[in-house]
């Protein structure tokens, strides 16, 4: 016989397949048999039509097409046997699916099959209808498996009761027709039966409220009837699994209890009784147990307010977390987790134990139950838990130290009862995991040490003692380095000493030690040398006897191969020799900075930038003149893009990150009639480079700055690059146009164009109300088409006067916005201002400009805030 012939056997077909030795020699085989069963189909062999069938069904599943074989399904399913109607319907559930429009021609072999006087046949179309229905075929069938919801033999009912599942969840609004029939089935005494009525019940219940009604009145009763007959039954061998009669059963009754017992209080109370039996009855030490212990519990926590029973669910879960499985105790993990909600005192109870989890050597429990510790945390028991989180964090896995650190340091931020616990706490959490902090924890640290006034010099100290023992720990050397820059003399003269604090002696060197270990630690990043640079430069004026020391330190980076710190050594040496007039100005102690804001930030309510025109000024400390803040609120929810913005290279803003201090042209006083240049002088003066500064009668820059050329500064070789002073920039500006090489990225001015703007564009009202309108003029340079310049005019439609008048303006990723300030922050009645702003399309050619804005001003020492979105800009810009 031909081994690839129609006659060949299944058997011999399969031997054939597993005794190859390569995938392709699996393939010819597979090849060769669908070759010869393509013919036996076209010749239409009815001989060995099964035969052929059962073959395409197994290399079916080996992953091969098989769909030429669909057609042989149909013809096997209308013959009359039934082994060949078994293979046939067989075929049909692993060949189709419900979305093949070739199945819409078996709707009448099904149908006359549910017909059929062979209860044999009638399961093998309810078993394929449950299988592959459509809703089409849900709707034509639906009558006959009701219909046999009543049938004879249980069998057949159990399996009408499962396809009616199927048919209802197709067709939810055929569940109607099967709540009467599905209520009968309730009272059935075949657990086989039983059991799929109980799941047509409860998918009922989910699908329409009507059957959920009728079933918590008329069913209810009878249910709990059964669920106590079931948990009092003797011994039934049929049934029994370790000890309990149908576990299975007694957890779709639960699952179908919970359902009716949830937000109705009769029902609820009349199910009360058996719950608390069936959780006192139940052994546990069988996993069948467990099980219905486990659904039990939640049928308890879902019905309606009973707070007896609530305690013995969560004393149930209790007795869970203690099991040697650790499926239960995840389980029982993730139960008293939605306990929380409902009783969060009786899990309190259980909070020992909880944290035992915590330590367990399954990491999939240890993270649950961290997330639950951390829901039991509050402001009564925060003390004892974090305690126990931070001992059990020096002997925890590295894996799992992350997110351990990540849950302590919230807590400690969000339920601290006093600043110097928090300070304390975070200390300890720095020393044994620094490296696994996120920025912004020890940023936070920073902001409360800030504030906290009265523990500067504890804090300092405190961070200097654990500086000493744990210097490997990144986060923790950086908030020390900021602590003694900032509280260094603090640190040395013991100011603040607290009751608490052992007495400590640190001299000016020590101090000055400690940073230049953080400095020179093989293992410290950019930012921590950074920091410490800056550091050095402090107590440089806060330690004169230590200056020369702290100015060959900074020095020793002058040579280093990253380009920041030799940028930093560079400028602060300068600083040291050239500037000793304005260092102790520059290395004042930080301003306080806001909690409000920061946490703001963090939570995302306040963009971290937002372009803003020139406001009041206000006085700071130091001496520099920064705006007044603005309103908080978000302006920055537009939509995202995944393009980024260009980063400013303003000579303001370089300077603000270097010297932490705001030199921007938006810091400008209204009233300055003189282009603000300030932030530009200074870092030229820093550098020695630029060889004069324009006389100002009142320039507060001239003050304390002198006009100076030193021939033998580090970058003197640069003079000749970019020594041009503004104003012979300003009057080369007509006779050369070529531009002047600036070697500061934007700092220094450039000669001035007379060239004629681009193409001009037709004006655009961008926001009008009733008591103000916003005019938007447009230009664009030639050759810069993604550049557009914008002139803003303001005009009063009030006869009142506007104060203190501020706009703000927001711009997606894509775009950059620079705004010059307004011409006056007060806005006459019925009068106008103007303010320029140069807006940069990244995306230009394929995305619009977008803007969000913010006008703010004052009517009779009355805040007035206006808001609105920019969507109509012209276009090409």
């Amino acid at each position: 016989m031909n081994p690839f012939s129609s006659g060949t056997r299944l058997r011999d077909m399969i031997r054939a397949i597993r005794s190859c030795k390569t995938a392709a020699e699996e393939r010819a085989v597979v090849r060769k048999e669908c070759a010869a069963i393509r013919a036996a189909i076209s010749e239409n062999d009815q001989d060995y039509r099964h035969r052929n069938l059962a073959k395409l069904m197994f290399i079916h599943m080996l992953g091969y097409p098989t769909h030429f074989g669909q057609m042989e399904c149909l013809k096997l399913i209308a013959s009359s046997g039934f082994p060949e109607k078994r293979i046939g319907y067989l075929g049909l559930m692993l060949l189709l699916d419900e979305r093949q429009e070739v199945l819409m021609l078996v709707t009448n072999s099904l149908k006359q099959d549910l017909n059929h006087s062979n209860q044999y046949i009638i399961g093998l179309a309810l078993c394929a209808l449950g299988n592959i229905c459509s809703a089409e075929m849900a709707r034509d069938l639906a009558p006959e498996v009701e219909r046999l919801l009543q049938f004879r033999d249980p069998n057949i009912r159990k399996k009408a009761a499962l396809c009616s599942i199927r048919i209802i969840k197709k067709v939810p609004d055929l569940a109607e027709n099967f709540i009467n029939p599905a209520a009968s089935l309730l009272r059935e005494k075949h657990h086989g039966v039983l059991i799929t009525g109980v799941q047509l019940c409860t998918d009922l219940c989910k699908i329409s409220s009507e059957a959920l009604e009728y079933f918590r009145e008329k069913c209810t009763e009878g249910l709990v009837k059964t669920l106590r007959d079931m948990a009092n039954s003797p011994y039934a061998p049929e049934y029994d699994v370790a000890g309990i009669t149908d576990p299975f059963l007694h957890i779709r009754l639960l699952k179908l209890l919970r359902i009716l017992g949830h937000g109705d209080a009769d029902a609820s109370d009349c199910m009360n009784d058996i719950l608390a039996q069936v959780a006192t009855k139940i052994e546990s030490n069988k996993n069948a147990g467990n099980a219905i212990l486990y659904e039990c519990v939640g049928t308890i926590m879902s019905i309606e307010d009973n707070g007896g029973l609530r305690v013995l669910a969560i004393n149930i879960l209790g007795r869970f977390l203690s099991n040697r499985d650790n499926n239960i105790r995840y389980v029982a993990l993730n139960m008293l987790m939605r306990a929380m909600a409902v009783d969060a005192q009786a899990v309190q109870r259980h909070r020992a134990t909880i944290l035992e989890c915590v330590k367990d050597s399954d990491a999939s429990i240890r993270k649950k139950a961290l997330d639950l510790v951390y829901l039991l945390v509050n402001e009564s028991n925060v003390k004892p838990l974090t305690k126990e989180l931070i001992e059990y964090l020096e002997a925890s896995d590295q894996d799992f130290k992350g997110v351990l650190t990540a849950k302590i340091c919230s807590l400690v931020e969000k339920f601290a009862p006093e600043k110097i616990w928090y300070i304390d706490q975070m200390l300890k959490v720095l020393s044994e995991a620094g490296n696994y902090v996120k920025d912004e924890v020890w940023h936070a640290l920073i902001v409360v040490i800030s504030n906290a006034s009265d523990l500067h010099g504890y804090s300092v100290r405190a961070l200097y003692r654990a500086f000493q023992t744990s210097t490997e720990q990144e986060s923790l050397v950086r908030v020390a380095v900021w602590c003694i820059g900032e509280y260094g003399d603090m640190l040395v003269n013991n100011v603040g000493m607290l009751d608490i604090e052992e007495p400590i002696t640190v001299t000016e060197s020590d101090a000055v030690d400690a940073v230049e270990v953080a400095i020179k630690r093989h293992t410290s990043d950019l930012t921590t040398k950074a920091m410490a640079l800056i550091a050095l430069l402090k107590l440089s004026s806060r330690f004169p006897s230590c200056s020369e020391r702290i100015k060959d330190i900074i020095l020793q980076n002058k040579q280093s191969f990253v380009l920041e710190l030799q940028q930093r050594s560079i400028e602060f040496n300068c600083i040291l020799q050239k500037h000793q007039n304005i260092r102790s100005a520059l290395v004042e102690r930080m301003p306080v900075l806001d909690e409000a804001t920061f946490s703001g930030r963090r939570a995302g309510s306040l963009p971290t930038s937002v372009s803003t025109s020139t406001g009041t000024a206000r006085n700071l400390p130091n001496g520099i003149a920064k705006p007044a803040a603005a309103p908080v609120a978000d302006l920055l929810d537009l939509s995202s893009d995944d393009t980024p913005a260009a980063p400013s290279s303003s000579g303001g803003d370089f300077l603000q990150d270097l010297l932490g201090v705001d030199l921007s042209p938006a810091s400008a006083q209204p009233s300055t009639s003189q282009p603000p240049k300030g932030g530009t002088d200074v870092l030229l003066d820093l550098l020695s480079i630029g060889t004069s500064l324009p006389a100002q009668s009142s320039s507060s820059a001239s003050d304390i700055l002198s006009s100076i050329q030193d021939n033998n500064a580090p970058l003197a070789n640069l003079n000749g690059l970019a020594s041009l002073s503004p104003l012979a920039a300003n009057a080369a500006a007509p006779a050369s146009p070529a531009p002047v090489m600036d070697l500061l990225d934007g700092f220094g001015p450039s000669p001035q164009k007379n060239e004629e703007n681009g193409p001009a564009y037709p004006s655009l009202v961008a926001y009008e109300s009733s008591s103000l309108r916003m005019t938007f003029k447009f230009s664009k340079q030639p050759g810069n088409p993604q550049t557009t310049l914008i002139q803003a005019t303001f005009t009063n439609l009030t006869p009142n006067v506007y104060n203190d008048f501020l706009f703000q303006a927001a711009v997606p990723k894509f775009l950059q916005l620079h705004l010059d300030p307004a011409s006056s922050n007060t806005l006459p009645a019925n009068g106008s201002i103007s303010q320029s702003m140069k807006l940069t399309n990244s995306q230009h050619g394929k995305k619009s400009l977008v803007m969000r804005i913010r006008i703010a001003y004052k009517i009779n020492d009355k805040d007035v805030l206006e808001e609105g979105q920019v969507n109509n800009f012209p276009r090409g810009l």
